[in-house]
């Protein structure tokens, strides 16, 4: 053989061989990153190739699939009263992806979840039956928080305190995720991107703001707990007004006849007195306060339900003035409608708190469980003795105080009102909050509620937390104790 001939037959080989190395690659380290690619365009071809699994509400689906005509998506994604179970399903999108419950699950919900596959089927790459994704929501207590909240901006959550069960999560306004649900709805998305109140935003999860007075039911556990305070009906020593440390600001209360001089933690809490618990905050020292928020939930990275929540936050690094409005849920604290719910969910539970989950169990077609989220996953946060007592001095808010419109007959019902400053020297409307628990004297069915109201179209004056938050509580425990 000629010189020639060899050194191209060499060549020759050795290409074959990058041939064959390339291949092996690919097929050994590549096919995966190349099939989960976001441009491959064979993953939503395949996604949507039959009709979609769905997400239940007490045992009826809140989704479903409509045939598309013209269009290699065979199926896209509809949804049974959308505007309602926005913040509970997301949405479901050919065209700009899926998010919360639809996002977690999507693998579930469009069969390719390799959990769903039986022997047979990995073998012949034959795609599954979709599975289904089962909620914790009561769909009486939901409609009754959506219809309640109305036309406000806001957001509500309800919670059964023992298991941790999320019976309603709400955001106002909200919108029909069937309106961007397929390929050629980019002014429906356009025009919810450009909404000033952000639609698409769940602000029972993703929206965190100052809690304002809700948080001293923070502060009163941790005096409680610390020993700062023996009981709820001890004397404080708190001045009024109360001048913030090493300063000369006066922090006053929103009713100057209210008794808050040297008050009780329950006469500070019914007359939502700023200087008992800036005084508190001071005393006990931002540690442990910090301290106490934390076996809330505050300052937790990650809060999953499944979706996960925006860290609510207490800070850090704060001088004694600082560390005083913190007391009264101001300065840099701020806190999700979910965290604010959660609060109220431990008082009622003995002082334990049940881990918060809105998806009881995610299934195969057949119903089977790939899945399961159990009940009653708690930890104690504070002890009982503290618990009966602050669940005791709500009930004085609710029955005496600044918490009137959440009462409820035949039932037993604590809360706590917030209306937290917003804007710098509080130039914008204030947020109006209440959280809040109730016990059917005769059944022994329990809820926590919180519900934040940012903006109502109410005058300024008008803006309260009892004034517009508890009755939006009020409507959403009745609705969980009727059950």
């Amino acid at each position: 053989m000629n010189r020639t001939i060899r050194r191209t037959s060499v060549f020759c080989l050795l290409l074959v061989l990058a041939l064959l190395m390339r291949a092996t690659w690919l097929q050994a380290y590549q096919a995966k990153a190349l099939a989960d690619d976001d441009h491959n365009r064979r993953n939503t071809i395949a996604q949507y190739a039959q009709p979609l699994g769905d997400i239940i509400v007490a045992g009826s689906p809140v989704t479903g699939s409509k045939r598309t005509a013209g269009s290699d998506l065979a199926y896209k994604r509809t949804y049974t009263e959308g505007d309602l179970y926005a913040a509970v399903t997301g949405y479901g999108s050919q065209a700009y992806g899926s998010t919360q419950l639809e996002g977690i699950y999507s693998h579930v919900l469009d069969g390719t979840d390799d959990r769903l596959k039986n022997p047979l089927g990995a073998l012949t790459r034959e795609q599954s039956a979709p599975g289904n994704v089962l909620t914790t929501i009561d769909p009486d207590v939901q409609k009754a928080a959506y219809e309640a909240l109305g036309d406000d901006k806001g957001a509500a959550v309800a919670i059964d305190p023992a298991t941790g069960r999320i019976l309603a999560m709400v955001s106002t306004p909200s919108y029909d995720p069937s309106t961007i649900s397929g390929t050629a709805d980019g002014t429906a998305w356009q025009k919810l991107l450009d909404d000033p109140d952000k639609p698409l935003v769940n602000r029972a999860l993703r929206q965190p703001l100052a809690p304002g007075s809700t948080f001293k039911l923070v502060v009163a556990a941790a005096a409680l707990e610390d020993g700062l305070y023996g009981s709820v009906d001890e004397r404080t020593a708190s001045p009024n007004p109360y001048t913030l440390p090493g300063t000369s600001t006066v922090l006053r209360n929103e009713s100057s006849s209210a008794p808050c001089e040297n008050a009780t933690l329950r006469t500070a809490l019914q007359y939502s007195c700023n200087n008992v618990f800036a005084k508190a905050a001071v005393d006990l020292g931002q540690d442990k306060v910090r301290t106490m928020a934390e076996k809330f939930g505050f300052n937790a990275e990650k809060l999953d339900v499944p979706v996960r929540a925006s860290k609510s936050v207490y800070p850090a690094g704060m001088d004694r003035p600082q560390t005083a409005l913190t007391g009264i849920g101001q300065f840099e604290v701020t806190a999700t409608p979910l965290q604010m719910a959660m609060v109220p969910a431990v008082l009622a539970n003995g002082g334990e708190l049940a881990a918060p989950h809105m998806v009881s169990s995610v299934t195969d077609a057949e119903g089977d469980p790939l899945q399961e989220f159990p009940d009653g996953d708690t930890k104690r946060v504070v002890s009982a003795s503290t618990a009966e007592q602050l669940r005791s001095a709500m009930v004085t808010v609710v029955e005496e105080g600044t918490g009137t419109n959440a009462r409820i007959a035949g039932a037993e019902v604590g809360g706590k009102t917030g209306t937290a400053q917003n804007g710098v020297g509080n130039s914008k409307t204030p947020y109006a909050w209440f959280t809040s628990y109730a016990k059917d004297l005769s059944g022994g069915k329990e809820v926590a509620v919180a519900v934040v109201v940012e903006d109502s179209g109410a005058a300024r004056s008008e803006v309260s937390g009892n004034g517009l938050a508890a009755p939006i509580a009020q409507k959403m425990m009745k609705a969980a104790l009727a059950d």
